[in-house]
């Protein structure tokens, strides 16, 4: 197995579908055509996030691992089933992080913000898990999801936060940009859902994670002398097959 380099932008590209547009046409341009016949619509707030990554970890072969690969066959129809599938995920993923900064960090804002985290987004995974069963009649599957490769985890680079020093550090320079996808996903979801329950989830999700992603900036300004550095919110990242 080999590694192959892909964007957050592609992932989100494609966790974000809705229909065909001509801004698709636009933002696809200079792409091969299998490209643009994988995607529906990808945001153009999305599009300068991969401006610092190399050219190379950019290519149509990297992205087509993930444009063509199993999660695209899960992408279309239903956004509800669809968000919820992706959602869980990509929780799973903060939750993982905020027991790691509760057992590491060293600011006891972060600890109280990493409880928060695993507290709200524990019992958002059991209402997600809860309305799927009632609505679709079965569990959430585990390989729709894309865990298997840590589809929605792309944006996380847990070994690098296990060794990072410091670790409050680069916390929050990955978790802002954690936030940031599930703040996309929950924009999509207000415009797209169907049920009250989701919208409301969809709400309560952008309302939350938006406030913490400003406690961490300022934090990070407070305890770092700078602003948290663009690159960390658009980084190149890595999967394998």
């Amino acid at each position: 197995m080999k590694n192959k380099m892909i964007t957050m932008a592609s992932i989100i590209g494609i966790i974000l579908v809705s229909g065909t547009t001509s801004a698709m046409a636009q933002h696809m341009s200079g792409r091969n055509t299998g490209d643009m016949q994988n995607h529906k619509y990808i945001p153009e707030r999305m599009t300068d996030m991969n401006a610092d990554c190399p050219e190379d970890m950019m290519s149509s072969k990297a992205n087509n691992t993930m444009m063509g690969g199993g999660m695209m066959g899960g992408m279309m129809g239903d956004i509800d089933r669809n968000f919820i599938e992706h959602m869980i995920p990509h929780h799973q993923m903060a939750v993982m992080m905020a027991d790691l900064a509760l057992q590491k960090a060293e600011h006891e804002e972060l600890k109280q913000l990493a409880a928060d985290i695993k507290i709200t987004q524990t019992r958002e995974i059991n209402d997600m898990r809860s309305w799927y069963k009632s609505w679709y009649g079965t569990e959430v599957p585990t390989n729709s999801t894309g865990m298997g490769k840590g589809m929605m985890g792309e944006d996380v680079n847990i070994e690098s936060l296990k060794n990072a020093d410091p670790f409050d550090k680069e916390f929050i320079e990955q978790m802002i940009h954690h936030h940031q996808m599930a703040v996309m996903m929950a924009d999509h979801a207000l415009q797209k859902a169907e049920r009250e329950e989701l919208k409301q989830l969809a709400a309560d999700i952008k309302t939350a994670q938006t406030r913490e992603i400003n406690d961490m900036r300022s934090w990070y300004k407070s305890w770092y002398g700078v602003e948290v550095p663009m690159n960390s919110m658009g980084r190149c990242m890595m999967t394998s097959t």
